[in-house]
């Protein structure tokens, strides 16, 4: 299962549909739950998007 979730289509798909909602959650839900939305997608987001970062770093002292 962790390959799965680690593999480049899945984090991308995380990075981008987590940041998009994170951006959006403020202006559709009300109130201090959109801001918790907001932050707790942000911080998958943000993992995602390292783990991305984490994986072309490595792949670049391999080669």
């Amino acid at each position: 299962m962790k390959a799965l979730l680690s593999s480049k289509p899945v984090l991308w798909f995380l990075f981008l549909f987590n940041l998009v909602v994170a951006a959006v959650a403020p202006f559709v839900v009300d109130g201090a739950q959109g801001v918790a939305t907001a932050v707790g997608m942000g911080v998958v987001s943000l993992g995602a998007g390292g783990a991305l970062l984490k994986g072309r770093k490595e792949g670049q002292h391999a080669a």
